[in-house]
């Protein structure tokens, strides 16, 4: 387990979000029991206070069960009200935080190449790079329909993009397509990427929609297959 202290997400928030992927990928498995407290703060480098602010949250979602004497049980539930519910990126070895760095945010006229989308003839650009776990897993092309904000700068925005929207723009995405095929690492790919510019890569495209089913959003996502996997758990 690992958490970051430069992320959008307060630190103990970070945990929750680490434990739930953790038990989506199988790496905590339901009933197991997590290592004493100051043990687990050590481990996870974080003050013990922080720590059980997140296990309170934990318990509050259904997530945790503690028992006096005993210690502090995971337990996997449908919906874990996750931050990161939609993101279907994972370690090749399971679940870890997924984490965003902005490179880049421009407002333009929408390219051709683009699927319909939004109703603006105009959409915000936003590229990243993607971490999960740390490591530098994949490139995110973001195309956010015009209408939805005047204005975006790399300072307003957070690493979850989806609760940016839903906290600042009051925009809630509920639902996403996503069509998965092969193709290639874009020429604006930053040197620490492990794939060169024109490799072929794994894609990912997304319409993502908004609560009144509008189409809001597109993105490509182009993912090293050596460090990430795409998951789609069906329930």
């Amino acid at each position: 387990m690992e958490t970051r202290n430069d992320g959008s997400l307060p630190v103990y928030l970070q945990i929750v979000e680490l434990i739930v992927r953790d038990l989506a990928a199988g790496r905590l498995v339901d009933g197991e029991k997590l290592a004493p407290e100051r043990k687990l703060a050590a481990e996870l480098n974080v003050a013990v206070g922080t720590l059980r602010k997140a296990l309170t949250e934990l318990e509050t979602r259904g997530l945790l069960e503690r028992r006096h004497g005993s210690g502090n049980y995971v337990r996997a539930i449908a919906d874990p009200a996750s931050v990161y519910t939609m993101f279907r990126l994972e370690l090749i070895e399971g679940g870890s935080l997924p984490t965003a760095r902005t490179i880049s945010v421009d407002l333009m006229a929408k390219p051709d190449v683009l699927p319909d989308f939004g109703t603006s003839a105009k959409a915000h650009r936003i590229r990243r790079r993607r971490f999960v776990g740390k490591r530098f897993a994949a490139l995110e092309e973001i195309w956010l329909d015009a209408a939805y904000a005047e204005t975006l700068t790399m300072t307003d925005l957070s690493e979850s993009l989806y609760l940016h929207y839903r906290t600042r723009l009051g925009l809630w995405i509920t639902r996403a397509e996503d069509r998965i095929g092969l193709g290639r690492v874009p020429d604006w790919t930053p040197d620490d990427f492990g794939l060169a510019s024109g490799a072929p890569v794994p894609e990912v495209q997304r319409i993502s929609f908004d609560r009144d089913g509008e189409s809001a959003e597109f993105s490509y996502t182009w993912f090293d297959p050596a460090v990430v996997r795409y998951v789609a758990r069906l329930k």
